[in-house]
């Protein structure tokens, strides 16, 4: 197995978990008087933990995280934004909906890669033991059913006209 392979692509998923924090962050404040607040806070302390895990498996490894690739998850987090807030208001369901798709693609980026993971620890020593793979593509999937309730009732609000149901969150 290629070190400089697993480095980067370690890397890029933790830059990617950057990404969805400052996003979860964001949508946090954008809907901090409502139910969705603590939805968001909930999702953003799970991806910190997962995060962390990630961490781990980088230090285990003795990878050197890299300022750039931060910068970069960084800097495509304020393009995202920027892109929703040109396509809808602040608070629009349009741009609701479509951070949720982009955080919906994270967790299954990240269900992804801890799949890819257990399964390179059968070749890769180091990978060995570093943290339970298994539990974490769980968490993910769990996270992706949590999210995946409220995209679609944001869905309904962009799309139908709804308003969103406080109650279901």
């Amino acid at each position: 197995m290629s070190e400089k392979y697993l480095k980067t692509y370690l890397i890029d998923h933790l830059a990617g978990s950057v990404a969805a924090i400052e996003i979860l962050q964001s949508l946090g404040k954008v809907y901090a008087d409502t139910a969705l607040a603590r939805f968001f806070a909930d999702l953003q302390n799970d991806i910190a933990a997962d995060q962390r895990q990630l961490q781990s498996v980088i230090h285990r490894l003795q990878i050197t995280e890299s300022g750039a690739r931060k910068l970069s998850a960084w800097l495509t987090e304020k393009l995202i934004e920027l892109k929703l807030r040109v396509d809808d208001g602040s608070r629009g369901p349009l741009r609701l909906l479509e951070s949720l798709d982009v955080i919906g693609l994270g967790i299954h980026g990240k269900l992804a890669m801890w799949h890819a993971l257990k399964a390179a620890a059968e070749e890769h020593p180091l990978l060995r033991d570093v943290v339970d793979y298994e539990r974490l593509a769980e968490r993910a999937e769990e996270q992706r059913r949590r999210l995946e309730v409220v995209r679609l009732e944001a869905a309904k609000v962009a799309f139908a006209g709804r308003c969103m149901a406080r109650e279901t969150l």
